[in-house]
């Protein structure tokens, strides 16, 4: 069992997959991203560019002499950023904490979910919505701390899993060559190697002094890295095109009644920031976890809103078509995303500007004494 549990994921060959995704016709065949100026350098290249020694950062003039065959596309920056929202979103969902490394690439804290599915279970059930929901492949890998959980990734690749128990991370690093350890450089490799120091475990084996007098606090540091020790404190990353609210219950909750006033709590709470702002919201979507940890979430766009009642009615019904009857629900979660800043838009109806007034007034009450003085019937 984990004390500290970290994830790491990282989307495999990422633009080379995209590009894929949007033209299955480059499947299995070599593929070079970067463009076709003399200055262009390799931004990503398949595992099948790969095998003729191109390397991402490599002048592309030299990987089309390793690789006259391959592919040469200038990419699509669009379309990259679109399937990364993409996949960040799921991780959102369902993860407890995470950090967005890059475009590409997350750590995520699951430190306690031994208790309750298990570390490993959950992250291969994460990995495969993942890959079912974008057609994305993905590599994880799960350890201790950041550090080991990286390299296992790069072990995994492409496209695996790997898990280290805690406690056999120097283990695990001991055959690897020293480059694969994050820190060691080309330099610091050269120099390691006239020493005859070629394998993490050989490294592992100096004393740390010494590493420190060779190499500064450098040293000190890739000593710590060989030994498998390293950090697991992660930034946690979030997209403001959205907010949201979530409540996990003290026990599973299958009652209607009450699964219905959480429900208003969440909308009322989360109309209230949105008005707050000054800001609309476009798109509605209700969270559901499940006892067993499974987890749904279902959206629909609207028009753009700050109405409590018109962001209520589209919870509900939310709620209502996707929301299992008799199964308990351990957490429930609601959010608005799409947003804009402005004022609620113009209407013909008299009855949705009584209740924008309305609105507006039991807003400045709790602004001045607490969004928790005052609330729909519902909600209690």
């Amino acid at each position: 069992m984990f004390d500290r549990a970290i994830l790491h994921m990282d989307l495999d060959s990422f633009f080379v997959s995209v590009e894929r995704l949007l033209r299955p016709e480059l499947r299995n065949r070599p593929i070079l991203i970067g463009g076709h100026s003399e200055r262009a350098v390799v931004a990503s290249c398949s595992y099948e560019a790969r095998r003729y020694g191109v390397r991402s950062a490599m002048p592309m003039s030299r990987a089309r002499q390793l690789c006259p065959q391959a592919v040469v596309l200038r990419g699509n920056m669009q379309a990259y950023s679109r399937y990364s929202r993409w996949v960040s979103e799921i991780v959102e969902e369902e993860a407890p904490l995470y950090e967005k490394a890059s475009i590409d690439e997350f750590y995520l804290d699951l430190s306690g979910m031994d208790r309750y599915i298990g570390c490993w279970k959950w992250a291969v059930r994460l990995r495969q919505r993942i890959q079912r929901e974008t057609g994305l492949p993905i590599s994880m890998g799960l350890a201790a701390n950041k550090l080991v959980a990286k390299v296992a990734t790069g072990e995994a690749k492409p496209n695996g899993q790997l898990l280290i128990p805690p406690g056999s991370e120097r283990e695990f690093l001991a055959p690897l060559p020293i480059e694969k350890i994050p820190g060691i450089g080309r330099k610091t490799a050269v120099k390691l190697h006239r020493l005859g120091i070629r394998k993490a475990g050989q490294l592992a084996a100096y004393p740390m002094e010494l590493l420190e007098d060779m190499f500064g606090q450098h040293g000190k540091s890739i000593w710590r890295k060989v030994n498998g020790l390293g950090s697991t404190r992660l930034t946690p990353y979030s997209e403001r095109k959205s907010i949201s609210s979530e409540h996990t219950f003290d026990r599973d909750v299958e009652e209607p009644e009450r699964l219905q006033a959480e429900l208003t709590r969440l909308v009322g709470k989360l109309g209230f920031l949105l008005r707050k702002k000054g800001r609309l919201t476009s798109n509605v979507a209700v969270k559901l976890r499940y006892a067993d940890f499974s987890t749904t979430t279902h959206q629909r766009k609207i028009p753009y809103t700050a109405n409590d009642a018109l962001l209520l009615s589209h919870a509900r019904k939310l709620f209502e078509e996707h929301y299992k009857a008799r199964r308990p629900l351990r957490l429930l979660g609601c959010r608005f995303s799409g947003l804009l800043y402005g004022n609620e838009p113009l209407q013909l109806f008299d009855q949705h500007q009584k209740e924008m007034k309305l609105l507006h007034g039991l807003d400045e009450i709790k602004k001045r004494f607490g969004d928790g003085v005052v609330w729909r019937a519902s909600e209690r």
